[in-house]
């Protein structure tokens, strides 16, 4: 009997991508809520922003359009 397979995350590289971004501009751990405001909430420099919006728009703009498609 074979099982069911879990569909794969379509969002996984995507939220990969995110996460790096995150732990090189704001050294966060991760991007998952942990319900404590001291992990959960974080004071970031307006330029580390803007770095990784710049970076995270990058990353868009080169990704493969394929890659994209819901």
């Amino acid at each position: 009997m074979e099982r069911a397979r879990k569909p794969a995350n379509p969002n996984a590289a995507r939220d990969a991508q995110l996460l790096e971004i995150a732990q090189r501009q704001f050294h966060l751990e991760t991007l998952e809520t942990r319900n404590w405001d001291r992990l959960d909430f974080h004071d970031v420099a307006v330029w580390a922003i803007r770095a990784a919006l710049e970076e995270a728009f990058e990353a868009g703009r080169c990704a493969d359009p394929a890659d994209t498609q819901p």
